[in-house]
């Protein structure tokens, strides 16, 4: 069976073919780096790693292409137009670049916790104005934008009325009609600017305030959200490339803005397959800071919020997140995730036992039910996947052979009822599947994640005790460690690293 996904460019399910097999290109929306990452931020990066993981599973040589926006964004429906990263080190007194590095390496920690792979690339918004320019200069050259008091916007109607005859018309993506979309319009700073309520800036003028500007041929000023992606997709991936990805969220207005950005510099629709995860609610709510419900990273992992009656390991969110397929709503409360932890120390229990128990008897394979039932289950891990990446029902499949065994284990089932066939086959389907695709970790893994996030946690407690000239404590913690047998040794940056013997 070959793998299909979901298109919402076509809204139905195709047979996902590349352009140029083996080779698949995959561009996925990243953060803005203007805050720490939080609950909302799990789901896409999570959803795409295991794309990644499973096509890489499946023989593809894949280029996953994932951003960091550190410059703009600011909004252009919904509400008052800001830049984010501005206003942020605005806030924090921090130099714009500093703040986006401080938010940068926060990510980055989230997504090692969550065991993501890295992308393949990560292009940064900063990295890449010069092509942003060109791109933009392409499309006023081929009458698409205009310049109005030092800033660029994209001619939306003159684009809807030229492509509208070729099947792409704004909005082909998400569906919206342009007329619907004009009488919704909000407004917004400088809208007097603009030809229509619909154009979007690709480039804005920087007012005096603003710290971070770049020079330009319409003077000195930042770029618009849209043009970063289209203009470091095409760099690394090209003029067509096979998947684009992120939350339901971007389909309108970022998305579609991408379409016609590129449509029009490439002559081509950027790329073949549009996938888009659903959003997480809380308690059924959607989040959002005008709700008080946005949980971010590090409170999860500690449990310091309000919302939660206690700390989640990383890979239990993880499973959390992949018991549902990914087009599906997901609602998080606590007993959900109580029900995902106990469910996850369960799975990797017997999982850890099964790989590592010998069944070396197991070669007569007595019970011919079982073993065609186990085979069964096993195979469909693949049928389930490639009908649009199902991951919640290779789980549910999964727990149906956990009890089998958990009964192997506590020998109410004798190992030489299973063939050595059906052995090795669930060994190897298991691992590809638990560890290599949906990337879980084994409990042992997870024990030592924990283990790591302690002794973390006691350094950063020393650091502060030597601030305050605390040294009494500052040596306790550093002996007490010593006679456990962890060896904590002081670099030269103002660093600790330690080894356990």
């Amino acid at each position: 069976m070959a793998l299909k996904v979901y298109n919402s460019l076509t809204r139905k399910k195709e047979v996902f073919e590349p352009i140029n097999t083996p080779y698949v290109g995959m561009y996925v929306c990243g953060p803005t780096v203007s805050g720490e990452s939080h609950l909302g931020h799990a789901r896409p990066f999570i959803t795409f790693d295991v794309v990644y993981r499973y096509l890489m599973h499946l023989g593809y040589k894949v280029r996953y292409v994932r951003n960091i926006t550190d410059a703009g964004h600011f909004e252009e429906e919904g509400r008052e137009a800001e830049d984010k990263i501005t206003k942020k080190a605005i806030l924090e007194k921090l130099e714009p670049m500093e703040l986006v590095q401080k938010y940068t390496n926060l990510f980055h920690w989230g997504m090692t916790q969550f065991n993501n792979l890295p992308p393949s690339i990560e292009p940064t918004a900063t990295g890449h104005i010069v092509e942003q320019i060109e791109m933009i200069k392409n499309i006023i050259k081929d009458g698409y934008a205009y310049e109005a008091n030092g800033s660029v916007y994209f001619d939306v109607e003159k684009y809807n009325t030229d492509f509208s005859v070729k099947g792409q018309p704004y909005g082909v993506l998400s569906g919206r009609i342009l007329d619907d979309q004009l009488d919704t319009t909000r407004e917004l700073d400088n809208q007097e600017e603009k030809r229509n309520k619909s154009d979007f800036a690709l480039w804005k003028k920087a007012p005096p305030e603003h710290i971070m500007r770049w020079q330009s041929p319409w003077g000195e000023g930042f770029p618009g959200w849209h043009i970063e992606c289209s203009a470091m997709a095409t760099k690394y991936l090209g003029e067509e490339f096979d998947i684009h990805g992120g939350g339901m969220d971007l389909q309108f207005p970022h998305h579609e803005c991408e379409i016609a950005q590129s449509t029009v510099c490439n002559h081509k629709l950027p790329a073949r397959y549009w996938l888009h995860n659903n959003m997480i609610t809380i308690n059924g709510k959607k989040m959002g800071k005008s709700y008080g419900n946005v949980i971010k990273l590090s409170e999860l992992f500690s449990g310091n919020h309000p919302m939660l009656t206690q700390a989640y390991a990383p890979s239990t969110i993880r499973f959390f997140i992949l018991q549902s397929q990914y087009r599906s709503t997901l609602d998080f409360s606590n007993d959900a995730l109580q029900g995902s932890e106990k469910a996850l120390r369960r799975l990797m229990e017997a999982y850890d036992w099964f790989m590592q128990e010998n069944f070396a008897e197991a070669t007569v394979g007595t019970d011919t039910a079982l073993n065609e039932k186990l085979t069964k289950l096993v195979n469909e891990f693949s049928e389930f996947m490639n009908d649009d990446l199902n991951t919640a029902k290779v789980i549910a499949n999964i727990f149906e052979i956990v009890p089998i065994i958990n009964a192997l284990k506590d020998k109410h089932i004798a190992k030489h009822t299973l063939s050595a066939a059906t052995v090795s086959l669930l060994k190897e389907q298991l691992k590809a599947f638990i560890t290599d695709i949906f990337g879980l970790v084994t409990t042992k893994t997870a024990d030592n994640n924990k283990l790591e996030g302690v002794l973390q946690l006691l350094i950063n407690i020393r650091k502060e005790a030597k601030q305050r000239k605390d040294f009494v404590t500052s040596d306790k913690i550093r002996n007490e460690l010593a006679a456990l047998g962890v060896q904590l040794k002081d670099e030269k940056d103002g660093g600790v690293s330690f080894t356990i013997n």
